[in-house]
């Protein structure tokens, strides 16, 4: 029985390299998909945010305004009291 060891021998050290060039095409794919997402919920944000919201957003960044912005959207859920103090 022969075996061809040279070809195992480049696939072996090949494959490494073929799954970098991979990730790294998909990474250029996912990119675009994902920047249009977060621009999608910012314009959503600012459409549809409360003053308290904005004020967050304003004072403490794009995270935790959004963050603000996705609770009270979630049904079902109770808003802490200091989160109903600050809106009225």
């Amino acid at each position: 029985m022969r075996h061809n060891w040279g070809v195992a021998g480049l696939l072996v050290l090949g494959f490494p390299f073929v799954l970098l060039g991979f990730m790294l095409f998909m990474e250029r794919v996912e990119e675009p998909l994902s920047r249009a997402a977060t621009e999608r919920k910012v314009e959503r944000f600012l459409d549809k945010a409360n003053r308290a919201e904005l004020d967050t957003f304003v004072r403490e960044g794009t995270d935790s305004g959004l963050r603000r912005f996705a609770r009270r959207l979630r049904p079902g859920r109770r808003r802490r009291s200091a989160d109903a103090a600050v809106e009225r």
